[in-house]
């Protein structure tokens, strides 16, 4: 098995992204959502970039945006991601990316027309980041939906040749239920807090059992 991603999220704060980019984690997010708890102004999180330098690939998340906002977002933060949360169509990716020359990541709700939804994007997502479906909420609930899906999901983004994130719930105390399913990646933003800030020790207890069930499963 390939080391999986993992991804830091939500990260709001300059303290946060020093924690999350000290980390071996693969790829740093950001929420761009305004009224989110965790949404960060694009110019705030383009000096705390500069400031860590960061190795880590940077993920925007968004819900619905327009093509200018996204290319204003992209004038104060180097974005590697375009990772969107909301109801967005095949017809808003294709109108982005004709835009905005950076892989799109569709967030897919986990329900029962989710494999559907995924073979409606298959060609134009870049990659998918399966959450729970929770009323009333675009993410960051800290909600786990049945991991026993999560074969299923990666397999069909196999056949698409991207990769597929799972998020939603993901603790120090269950992460090993989860990657006995052999998730490609995993999102966390809630898990890896403590009152709301990061938690270096939460993330590295994240990132030890991700490494060792890889070497694990290579072995």
């Amino acid at each position: 098995m390939i080391e999986p991603i993992v991804k830091l999220c939500g990260n709001r704060s300059a303290a946060d992204i020093k924690k999350s980019a000290s980390s071996h984690a693969s790829h740093l997010g950001f929420i761009f959502v305004g009224g989110t708890k965790r949404y960060v102004r694009p110019e705030r999180a383009g000096q705390w970039v500069r400031a860590t330098r960061p190795k880590q690939k940077l993920v925007g998340v968004f819900v619905n945006p327009t093509v200018d906002y996204l290319e204003e977002v992209l004038s104060f933060i180097p974005l590697d991601v375009i990772q969107l949360h909301g109801s967005e169509t095949v017809s808003d990716i294709l109108h982005i990316k004709a835009f905005i020359n950076l892989p799109v990541w569709k967030v897919i709700k986990h329900n029962d027309n989710a494999f559907q939804e995924m073979e409606v994007f298959k060609g134009v997502a870049d990659g998918y980041v399966v959450d729970s479906k929770v009323r009333g909420a675009h993410g960051g609930t800290g909600i786990s939906f049945d991991w026993s899906t999560v074969k299923e999901y990666s397999r069909l983004a196999n056949e698409q040749n991207v990769p597929c994130l799972i998020a939603g719930g993901i603790t120090p105390e269950n992460i090993r239920e989860l990657l006995e399913h052999e998730p490609e990646g995993i999102d966390i933003s809630s898990g890896i807090e403590t009152k709301e800030q990061k938690d270096l020790h939460k993330i590295q207890s994240i990132l030890k059992e991700v490494n060792q069930h890889a070497k694990t499963s290579i072995s």
